[in-house]
């Protein structure tokens, strides 16, 4: 083998090395999960569950997002455990830094804000109204993205596409964007009904289970107060066996 074709395999094998280290750095940084930073919502883009708030206490969630994304949250409390007066709930959503993003004190709300920081953003969720009762919150949270674009690869291959294809593949496109972001809006409309039956479920079995103690308790003191009534009525016509009857 010649001495140029060495120095061409070289200078390929270099050149090869640059490109890869100026594709790992021009990827949107990422931090770095240890067994610290277990729990975090990080799979998936869109969450939607219950989870209980104990009393005068806190529940904190971390949810990764990158830049340029648009955060959401919505929610709403279910039930209370004990009988009270409010469902406030105390709502923040923190940056990775530590700046607060939002804030919420009602017993439902909507969060909305785009994300200009690449990390976990903190979610917590307060309960300090209820010193005795835990509250059960329904959540729906999440991060969406203009275009759809998920990673870096699907970039590239649409960045390749938009030159290839003409104004009316790209107008078929725009318009399935547009179909895919009316699709996730009726998502949310349909957990947001999600929300207000399970609340609506839960208030009326407890006024079924109000009723039903009450109407036992009522019952009750009625036979005990027949049963007094009786004895007393008894008492007063009683006569004594060894005195002669007229």
């Amino acid at each position: 083998m010649s001495s140029s074709t060495v120095t061409a395999a070289m200078l390929v094998n270099a050149l090869i090395v640059v490109l890869s280290f100026q594709s790992v750095w021009s990827r949107k940084s990422e931090p770095f999960l240890g067994e610290e930073s277990a729990g975090l919502f990080r799979g998936s883009d869109k969450y939607a569950f219950a989870i209980d708030v104990p009393a005068a206490q806190m529940e904190c969630f971390g949810h990764f997002a990158h830049q340029t994304g648009s955060f959401y949250l919505t929610y709403m409390v279910q039930w209370v455990t004990v009988m009270t007066n409010t469902h406030q709930l105390f709502v923040t959503v923190s940056s990775p830094d530590g700046t607060l993003m939002a804030s919420n004190n009602e017993a439902t709300g909507h969060i909305n804000f785009q994300t200009e920081v690449t990390g976990f953003y903190k979610l917590c969720l307060g309960n300090p109204y209820n010193r005795f009762g835990n509250s059960r919150v329904f959540v729906n949270f999440g991060v969406i993205y203009e275009g759809v674009e998920v990673s870096e690869t699907e970039m590239e291959e649409e960045r390749e596409e938009e030159k290839v294809l003409n104004s009316t593949l790209t107008s078929i496109e725009e318009r399935v964007h547009n179909l895919q972001n009316q699709v996730f809006h009726m998502w949310r409309n349909y957990n947001a009904a999600r929300m207000r039956k399970g609340k609506d479920h839960h208030l009326l079995t407890s006024n079924l289970n109000y009723v039903n103690w009450w109407s036992a308790t009522q019952s009750l003191v009625i036979v005990l107060s027949g049963y007094l009534q009786l004895c007393m009525l008894k008492g007063l016509f009683r006569t004594d066996s060894s005195r002669p009857r007229c």
